[in-house]
């Protein structure tokens, strides 16, 4: 769970207080007084029986110490709070307190409450994408044309633009986005099924009372109970840890661009952010580090869930139990990261000028794709690459600009001239489709906005 000192790094102030103590036994006690009312209203509890149970909704009657201490022995905390709920229910109105909990079992309640504080957190996972969306826009589109060298294999080759790297983080986080909605639409159901899934302690009233509490507690009705089928939470987590990685190969960029010896992007500066204990000149990535710290504890929920599916018959035996701090503790590092990605994004520090500086600084190496792809109409691909290659190694060797090197060549200069070969190797004409990949992305959130 993200508590104690280092919680700051694994949460955010509202994620943690959906997923508190507090909130999941309101969420619990929800359930109960809806339970209450569904009953209710189809006949089966007494008039004014949800009345009663709206008097606890708030925790603040329950016993904590002994919730937990009896829990330990109960293997879940709703059998203690049912036995608390029912004395302070019983000392007020003894009929009324017989609606609760009826037709219901543990995992019921469980369950239907994880539901509701999932609820309350994709809204929170939403507003974060939309602040980190518009963020990423507004870079991207200022530095649609900012060049600095494209990178593989960690090391450099053809010119791109920050513009391109961000608009490729959108897409993908345009993409996160969009499945976590669809997954949303499936996750937000209810859980209602008796002792094995049947209702049987319902009898004839059960599809009534069901579709009661569904409406009450603004859930899906599933068209049966999913006490060992668990695809739905594990879709969401699985998606979450997709965004997390969608987040982490950003931080890992910038984190990269930062160092001094690249010196191209940073995070905010200030002197209270990024220090180091011992070394005064530094300037950590510390908000590349938490997302990236944040992904790397992911998987291993995402593998949690997919480890919890085979579970035994009707109710399960240990792997459901796995999920209780599984879900809660996925919710809470996506929003953690989403709220470092923001503050990145928001505050991104770009060095053009440097940038332009470290693509000089390669002697037009990196571009010698160009000049190969030129001279592949005459005098075949092969030979152009090998052409390049052995140009490329004279040039790094003698520390000479490509383009001198190439003048010299009259393999070269018999089917290009001097200014071909400079135009060739100038980095702003060699960015292919860059600014209709750029448009796409951003006409994505034009049309996005019109929606």
């Amino acid at each position: 769970m993200s508590d104690g000192l280092n919680s700051f790094l694994f949460s955010t102030p509202a994620m943690s207080r959906v997923f508190s103590d507090d909130a999941h036994l309101r969420a619990l006690l929800r359930f109960e007084h809806a339970l209450a009312q569904a009953l209710e209203n189809t006949g089966l509890a007494v008039p004014g029986a949800s009345q009663e149970l709206s008097l606890f909704l708030d925790p603040s009657f329950l016993d904590l110490p002994s919730l937990q201490r009896e829990a330990a022995d109960a293997g879940n905390i709703v059998i203690p709070l049912l036995r608390q709920l029912t004395a302070a229910v019983s000392a007020r109105n003894e009929p009324a307190s017989r609606a609760i909990h009826r037709g219901a079992t543990s995992q019921d309640v469980l369950d239907t409450a994880l539901i509701l504080q999932i609820a309350e957190a994709l809204p929170l996972l939403e507003t974060a994408l939309a602040a980190l969306d518009a963020a990423l826009v507004a870079q991207t589109r200022a530095h649609a044309d900012t060049l600095l060298s494209g990178r593989t294999w960690l090391q450099p080759g053809p010119p791109v633009t920050l513009g391109l790297k961000l608009a490729g983080i959108l897409a993908a986080l345009r993409r996160d986005r969009d499945r976590l909605r669809a997954a949303s639409q499936r996750a937000l159901v209810l859980q209602f099924g008796g002792a094995v899934g049947t209702r049987a302690s319902l009898g004839d009233a059960a599809p009534a009372v069901s579709r009661e509490l569904a409406r009450i507690l603004h859930l899906r009705e599933p068209e049966l109970p999913w006490h060992t089928h668990r695809d739905r939470l594990v879709e969401l987590v699985q998606l979450l840890a997709l965004l997390t990685g969608s987040l982490a190969k950003f931080a890992r960029d910038i984190a990269l661009l930062m160092q001094p010896e690249v010196a191209e992007a940073s995070e905010a500066t200030s002197p209270a952010r990024g220090g180091s204990s011992t070394m005064p000149h530094k300037h950590n990535p510390v908000a590349c580090a938490a997302i990236l710290a944040i992904h790397t504890r992911m998987p291993a929920l995402a593998a949690t869930m997919l480890h919890a599916m085979p579970q035994e018959h009707e109710r399960a035996l240990g792997l459901w139990q796995a999920e209780w701090q599984t879900v809660p503790e996925a919710f809470r590092l996506a929003a953690a990261a989403l709220a470092y990605a923001t503050d990145i994004a928001t505050h991104l520090h770009v060095d053009p000028d440097r940038m332009r500086a470290n693509l000089d600084a390669l002697l037009g190496l990196n571009l010698s794709e160009a000049v190969s792809t030129a001279l592949a109409d005459n005098i075949g691909r092969a030979a152009a690459h090998d052409l390049l290659r052995r140009a490329a190694a004279r040039a790094q060797h003698a520390k000479l600009p490509l383009a001198d090197v190439l003048k010299q060549l009259p393999e070269v200069t018999q089917h290009l001239s001097p200014s071909e070969i400079d135009r060739l190797l100038d980095p702003r004409h060699y960015l292919g489709s860059t600014q209709r990949f750029i448009a796409a992305v951003l006409r994505e959130d034009h049309d996005s906005a019109q929606r």
